[in-house]
């Protein structure tokens, strides 16, 4: 492992190298733009490393999945799959960028672009740790496969068709997720969960076009529908209102209850890094942390009406929507949820309103006792010097896919600092860490590929 950890380290500069092509090269999802370059890409960044791949497909305007796989001769029988996705956010607003989004400029320890952390920087750790391996021994500890999607960004709504028809292609023993985060203090997460999504927009409309706001005496404002629809959703602490919203959950166990006592939160940072003075329902210490892990939201992501340009406009719209995202949490069922959110806007007046639903995912947790979760958490305090332990991120990915489709317990482990700017102007990531990661994995390889 030394001369392992030591081709790692040595090889620095040719990991930044090769994330810096991969940044350049856009591939925005949300716009179809550069999906095919980006896979294509990809595979070559695989097989440049030694890796097998080919570029799999559902079927047209469906973007690529990339696969790539080695056999091991030491231990055939074991095998870890990585989850990662090659597309990125929208880089708008341009403007705010200090660099061009997709100049991949390096500026002392920070790679700066879109993508530089979520998800190419956590990619090229993977790829590289797997290098690291061949190039020193020749073998990998156990069989690798890779899964690289192209739209996660948009929420996966591809990946649940590429686990069924590939199930016995991606088979594995373990799934070390795409992403995972590193606190204020250099200690990464390691991450048993993550809470799952609804993402819904409702539409008011009343004239058939904006007309002069003198008019408001007579005809009704979409907007003031839309708000006051989405006022009797949640109240200002944050609970939902919707009836039987919570009916499914189950109370956090005893064993999730230690760990995020244990686990570190510095309230003061994090108000610092966002400029805010008080949480949601002014949460402290641990019901700031339980909520985290454990608590659902209703989020209003986007407010659309009338004239948002500069100056005045005297208008009255003829339309409104607003985009809404639900986190959830284990036992939900976003099909449930739906219907739920759909009676009780009709129950209160608002069954007029258009719903468009955009995704649905459940959410999913790790089982901490799971002998995969000890070799992470091993490898990380070794590579980092400490690890925290987190029942499960605040954050959404098709995590509940894999759970149900491959049967293997998933695990996030990564390089992004939990200030990185991730889906913000300004995106980056730490070099330090990109080779902390790097040596991570090494370490998770060897572990995994030894029990």
């Amino acid at each position: 492992m030394k001369k392992i950890l030591k081709y790692a380290d040595s090889n620095m500069n040719r990991l930044v190298s090769e994330l810096q092509t991969l940044i350049r090269q856009p591939s925005v999802s949300a716009k179809n733009e550069g999906i095919e370059e980006c896979a294509k890409l990809v595979k070559k960044t695989l097989e440049k490393s030694g890796i097998k791949s080919q570029i799999l497909r559902l079927g047209k305007n469906i973007p690529p999945l990339v696969y790539g796989e080695l056999h091991s001769k030491k231990n055939p029988k074991k095998t870890l799959l990585f989850y990662n996705h090659y597309d990125v956010q929208p880089a708008e607003p341009f403007n705010l960028w200090d660099y061009p989004p997709f100049s991949a400029k390096v500026k002392g320890n920070k790679v700066f672009g879109r993508g530089s952390a979520d998800d190419k920087g956590e990619l090229i750790t993977r790829i590289k740790a797997v290098q690291a391996h061949l190039k020193v021994n020749g073998d990998i500890p156990c069989n690798i496969k890779f899964v690289i999607e192209g739209e996660e960004e948009v929420g996966s709504p591809n990946i649940g068709k590429y686990l069924r028809k590939y199930k016995k292609k991606f088979s594995c023993d373990g799934v070390i997720w795409e992403f995972g985060y590193v606190d204020s203090k250099n200690r990464p997460i390691v991450g048993l969960g993550m809470k799952g999504l609804l993402f819904v927009e409702l539409i008011a409309k009343e004239s058939k076009i904006d007309v002069h706001s003198s008019l408001a005496v007579l005809i009704k404002n979409p907007a003031w529908r839309l708000v006051d629809a989405v006022k009797t959703l949640r109240n200002s602490q944050g609970r939902i209102l919707i009836k039987d919203w919570y009916k499914e959950v189950t109370p956090l166990t005893k064993t999730d209850l230690k760990i995020i006592k244990q686990e570190p939160f510095d309230e003061l940072v994090f108000k610092k890094e966002f400029k805010i003075k008080n949480f949601v329902g002014n949460k402290k210490g641990l019901e700031a942390k339980k909520a985290l892990v454990a608590g659902a939201t209703c989020n209003i992501a986007g407010f659309v009406s009338g004239y948002i340009g500069e100056g005045a406009k005297t208008v009255l719209p003829g339309e409104a929507l607003v985009k809404i995202d639900f986190r959830l949490v284990p036992e939900m069922d976003p099909k449930k949820q739906v219907q739920r959110l759909k009676k009780h806007l009709k129950v209160n007046g608002f069954g007029d309103l258009q719903i468009k639903v955009y995704h649905g995912e459940a959410a999913a947790r790790t089982d901490p006792s799971e002998p995969f979760v000890s070799q992470v958490r091993q490898a990380a305090n070794e590579s980092y010097g400490k690890s925290i332990l987190n029942v499960s991120n605040a954050g959404t990915g098709p995590m509940h896919s894999f759970v149900q489709v491959l049967k293997a317990p998933c695990i996030s482990i990564g390089s992004t600092y939990m200030f990185s700017r991730i889906h913000s102007p300004n995106e980056f990531a730490r070099i330090d860490l990109l080779k902390k990661t790097t040596k991570c994995i090494c370490l998770i390889l060897d572990k995994f590929g030894k029990t």
